[in-house]
């Protein structure tokens, strides 16, 4: 995967507070301290990344998550996602600093976890698509995580999907979430994320940052292309239908594309954008 993005001019992608810097900042950014970062990772199935202490979520991260903090203050740190560089605050308890070597993903929608090889025992936990887990041992039909609990084997994978429009529709039904990242929440460029990420393409975290990303490229339209809208993107699903968390049903919903475009543009959030295609070869960490 490509090293965590940096842009001083985007808060959204600067790993520092109006305190401290990373480090590789130093002599770009002034302030006051700089430092090598604590490395943490999430122990939660899903947290808010908030873009102050306390305020509005920007986007938000799956379990298992590898975080760089950079500030402690409070309740709250200040960290920067390996996954796609996206920097914010969160609850400081959200946080472990154990770090055992990550061995899955979750790949389907969602799962449970359960506190012993037994589905029929009451769930003690939920983890959604792209949590990252360590499993210690296998019983079963079940997999043990370091951080507790037993879920189904089925439903990790040590190897990317091979297809992002699948995962995609295996997403059907989520509701959206602004800034949503998981089953329980999502948004239209969380789904793009979560989609291309699990099929092992690298991918940043909010839509234009995803449209400044990926060639562009003219119909017809291809499996796995982005479209795009001012602060909107969908997949497409083949030349003629796409897929996309929005707002409209207040979910994930599959479309024709022609019928999404003038729909959009009659409702004033358009002009349509064009498409981009993900580089296939611009891989992400996997698991």
């Amino acid at each position: 995967m490509t090293a965590p993005a940096v842009n001083t001019t985007d808060r959204r992608l600067t790993p520092a507070t109006d305190r401290v810097a990373l480090e590789s900042l130093r002599g770009l950014l002034e302030r006051p301290a700089y430092t090598a970062g604590t490395p943490a990772r999430l122990g939660v199935a899903v947290a808010d990344l908030c873009r102050e202490i306390g305020g509005a979520r920007d986007r938000q991260t799956n379990f298992g998550a590898d975080l760089t903090v950079i500030e402690e203050r409070g309740d709250w740190s200040f960290v920067q996602a390996a996954l796609d560089g996206y920097c914010g605050w969160i609850e400081s308890r959200f946080l472990g600093r154990d770090l055992p070597a990550i061995t899955h993903r979750v790949s389907t929608p969602a799962t449970h976890i359960y506190p012993e090889a037994n589905l029929k025992l009451r769930e003690i936990g939920s983890l959604s698509m792209g949590a990252r887990v360590s499993v210690t041992e296998t019983q079963g039909k079940f997999s043990r995580l370091a951080s507790g609990g037993w879920v189904p084997s089925m439903h990790l994978a040590t190897h990317a999907a091979s297809d992002p429009g699948a995962l995609a529709e295996s997403l059907m039904g989520t509701p959206y979430l602004w800034g949503g990242n998981s089953r329980w929440g999502i948004d239209c460029s969380g789904l793009a994320q979560a989609s291309l990420i699990g099929a092992g393409i690298a991918c940043p975290g909010d839509s234009d940052m995803q449209r400044d990303t990926f060639p562009v490229v003219e119909g017809p339209y291809q499996r796995g292309d982005l479209l795009f809208w001012p602060g909107h993107v969908a997949m497409a699903l083949d030349a003629g239908r796409m897929i996309h968390a929005t707002a409209f049903v207040m979910g994930v919903i599959i479309e024709d594309i022609e019928t999404a475009i003038a729909r959009i543009d009659a409702g004033g959030d358009g002009p349509f954008l064009g498409a981009r295609r993900p580089d296939r070869t611009d891989h992400a960490a996997f698991p």
